[in-house]
Order: structure tokens, then C-alpha cells, then sequence
């Protein structure tokens, strides 16, 4: 006779979760790909080979994933599993001559900042895509705004699937951005803080960064406060990608 109602619910529950979940996956690796690509890229320009000696100066991923298959592959997707769909974590990095920042900080510090750069110019983009669909009337502006739904599609099929991945690309860029800024080891904006601090002080500073244990104890730190820090930058981002909202 058929499935039941609540069976049938619960199908399709389970599809959205895989959806949501394969579509935070691709959202994770453009954007972090963009983010370490930028920062090879900027190393590159500063005068250090490194990384792109390495292949990351690339939007393919297969050699940012060769280089943390943990970080790239393994934590996101388990991250998505244990959280059921919400955001992934994970990390990547780029290579680059430590013996080269020493001798020019403030290009090493240009570097570090490049990579959150690129997840905010990705951040906007997304948000531009996402007005452009409001006017042509193929987006609205759900009841309920989330990480997930900064604009839904008018009917069910490929404008849905594009929102939801555009919403994504606005909050995991806005989110990697941030997150990177906070200005704690190993962090980038840790880095860029030699853009602000004289060379005596950017040695001893860069010094201090490569200890393990400030890097461990600065993702714990930059970790619990970054959902004070979001919060507002978020609520403002969405002012400003819809102005006429209360």
C-alpha cells in the first residue's frame, strides 16, 4: 500500500540532510581553496616560490587536498555528520619560506591577509549574485534568515539548489574571514600585525608565533570568542545585503 506519511516525511528529511550536507562540502573546498590560493598567490608576488612550487598557487584542489588530506577531506565531512548538516570545519595550508618573512615581514604580512581578502571579495560576490536573483525574481527572502538561507528560490529545482549554495558561499566566506582576522596565533591576522609593529618587535613577534603551544592555545581563545565577534559582523552584512530589513 505504499509508504506512510511519516516514513515519507522522513526520506525526505534524511535527502535534504545529504543535500545540505554535499552542498556544504563543495561550498568548504571553494572557498578554502580560494583562501590558501590566495595566500600562494600573494607569496608568489612577495617573492617566495614555496607554495607555488607546491601547486597551490591553483583553484584545483587536488593539491591543496594532497597536502591536508585530514584538514581538507576527513574533519569536514565528519564535522557535517556529527552536526547534522550545519557548517563545516576544517583547515588547509600553504607553504611558505620562513627564512622569507623574516628578511620582509610586511610582504609576509600581505600574504596573511590575502587569504581572508579572498573570502570576503568571495563573500560579496555571493551576496551580489544573491540581490541579482531577488530582482529577477527567481530568489526571496526567507521568514527565518540562517547560514543556510540568506535567500530561498520561488519554486522548487535548480533556482532552491542556488540559493542555498550561494547562501553558503555568503556565510562560510564571511565566516573564514572573520575567523582568520581574529588577531591570535596562528592565525592570519596574528600575521598581519607585522604591517602595524616595528622590525625589533615583529622579530620577537614572529619568534613567539612559531612556539606550538601559543598556536594551541590561541585556536582555543580565538575559538570561544569568535561567536561574539560573527555575530554583529553577520547581522550587519545582512543589513547591508538587504537595507530596507528591520
Amino acid at each position: 500500500f505504499g509508504e506512510t506519511q511519516p516514513a515519507q516525511a522522513k526520506k525526505a528529511g534524511s535527502m535534504d540532510l545529504i543535500v545540505t550536507g554535499i552542498c556544504w562540502y563543495v561550498t568548504f573546498l571553494f572557498c578554502t581553496v580560494l583562501h590558501e590560493a590566495a595566500h600562494a598567490l600573494a607569496a608568489k608576488i612577495g617573492g617566495d616560490m614555496t607554495a607555488y612550487y607546491g601547486g597551490q598557487v591553483s583553484v584545483d584542489p587536488v593539491p591543496h587536498i594532497r597536502r591536508e588530506p585530514i584538514g581538507m577531506v576527513v574533519l569536514p565531512i565528519l564535522s557535517l555528520i556529527i552536526t547534522r548538516g550545519s557548517w563545516p570545519f576544517g583547515y588547509a595550508s600553504a607553504p611558505y619560506d620562513p627564512y622569507w618573512a623574516e628578511l620582509h615581514p610586511k610582504r609576509a604580512a600581505w600574504m596573511a591577509l590575502a587569504g581572508p581578502a579572498a573570502n570576503l571579495l568571495t563573500a560579496v560576490g555571493a551576496g551580489v549574485l544573491l540581490r541579482v536573483g531577488y530582482a529577477y525574481g527567481v530568489f526571496e527572502i526567507p521568514y527565518s534568515i540562517t547560514l543556510t538561507a540568506i535567500a530561498t528560490g520561488v519554486s522548487e529545482g535548480i533556482w532552491s539548489v542556488l540559493a542555498l549554495f550561494l547562501s553558503m558561499v555568503f556565510s562560510l566566506g564571511l565566516i573564514l574571514a572573520v575567523f582568520n582576522l581574529i588577531p591570535i596565533p596562528p592565525l592570519d591576522g596574528s600575521g598581519a600585525l607585522s604591517l602595524f609593529l616595528g622590525e625589533e618587535l615583529t622579530l620577537k613577534y614572529r619568534h613567539m608565533m612559531s612556539q606550538p603551544a601559543f598556536a594551541m592555545v590561541g585556536l582555543v581563545v580565538a575559538w570561544n570568542v569568535f561567536g561574539p565577534v560573527f555575530r554583529p559582523v553577520f547581522h550587519l552584512a545582512i543589513k547591508l545585503l538587504y537595507p530596507w530589513m528591520k
